[in-house]
């Protein structure tokens, strides 16, 4: 089989010709149909976060393709079945956080294309029980990216409590905040979107987008406070200052909910201001296996829009160079 590898941190990934991979007990072998690129497959591959996966490894947490091996022990999926391999790639399923439904919380957990090889590949093997079943009708390259920037959203806009009416700030409208523009739309919120390109701009209005703000020539607080402030902003750029112009724009009892990951980033909170407004600074970490039934039934009823472009797997570096420069108006998938 064909496999985007990375064999040192930092260096351009290389196409190799691996031999099938074979399921052990418990396990599926995948014959991918698409995968989409997510900014942590770059920071995977460039060793960028303080836990760093072991090279060489094959990245790629949104492959989507069917069953095609069955290991010892696998009942409930079957030859044929479509498939998606998320981030999650195993929970242990005893602790704390797995039995009380926050099963990405498990310290015991494999993620797929860090702790094991992922998707970028012609085949690949999955956990079976944490292979999520694709309902019919959803086209594979929809599938791929809703399987980690739809599922990561939703999950987040879930840990901020959205409810309607209120004032939701979604800032970076990429892969990810293009598909949090129109959740928190579903959810009945007010819609602010924040970018620094014209084309992302443009895209929130056409998603729904009820306020759109241009970071580059805008002061995004004040912008958020002339309108009350933000109920629930949601970070999604990679930019440590994005994180901070997100908070700033919050109003009394805000939440500002931490879902991009800037290499070695930080954010500095104001104890007075936190305190005396009583704002929330939340993690939330993509979602669970429900969270991505859910995403998938939103979109199988025609209630969500994945803007991607297709690409083939060779392209992989030139793909990660135009995510890099900001030249892609969401998300690529890669077609096996």
């Amino acid at each position: 089989m064909k496999a985007a590898v990375v064999r040192a941190f930092g260096e351009p990934l290389v196409i190799e010709d691996r031999p099938d991979p074979e399921p052990g007990p418990g396990q599926v072998r995948v014959k991918v149909e698409a995968s989409g690129l997510c900014h942590t497959d770059i920071h995977a591959a460039r060793g960028e976060w303080p836990v760093k996966p072991t090279p060489p490894f094959v990245p790629g947490h949104e492959g989507v393709g069917t069953v095609e091996r069955l290991g010892e022990g696998v009942t409930h999926l079957t030859l044929g079945q479509r498939v998606a391999v998320p981030w999650l790639g195993k929970a242990c399923g005893r602790c704390e956080h797995c039995l009380s439904g926050w099963e990405t919380l498990c310290e015991q957990q494999i993620n797929t294309g860090y702790g094991c090889d992922g998707g970028y590949a012609e085949k690949m093997l999955a956990w079976a029980d944490f292979a999520q079943p694709v309902p019919d009708g959803i086209d594979p390259r929809d599938a791929a990216p809703l399987t980690c920037a739809g599922v990561t959203t939703y999950k987040a806009l879930k840990v901020a409590g959205v409810r309607p009416a209120q004032l939701v700030a979604i800032s970076g409208v990429g892969g990810l905040g293009h598909l949090a523009v129109q959740y928190a739309k579903i959810a009945g919120a007010t819609v602010a979107a924040i970018d620094v390109t014209d084309e992302k701009l443009e895209l929130a209005t056409e998603l729904g987008a009820d306020l759109v703000i241009d970071a580059r020539k805008e002061d995004v607080s004040k912008v958020l406070k002339s309108h009350g402030g933000a109920h629930a902003a949601i970070a999604l750029a990679v930019n440590e200052a994005a994180f901070s112009a997100a908070y700033g724009g919050l109003r009394r009892g805000g939440k500002l909910v931490m879902v991009a990951l800037p290499a070695h980033g930080t954010v500095q909170v104001p104890i007075f201001d936190t305190v005396l407004d009583g704002t929330s600074v939340i993690g939330s970490i993509v979602g669970t296996r429900q969270d991505l039934t859910e995403v998938y039934q939103l979109h199988a009823a025609g209630r969500t829009r994945v803007i991607r472009e297709s690409r083939s797997l060779e392209s992989v570096n030139a793909s990660i160079d135009d995510v890099l420069g900001g030249r892609v108006k969401a998300r690529i998938v890669f077609e096996m």
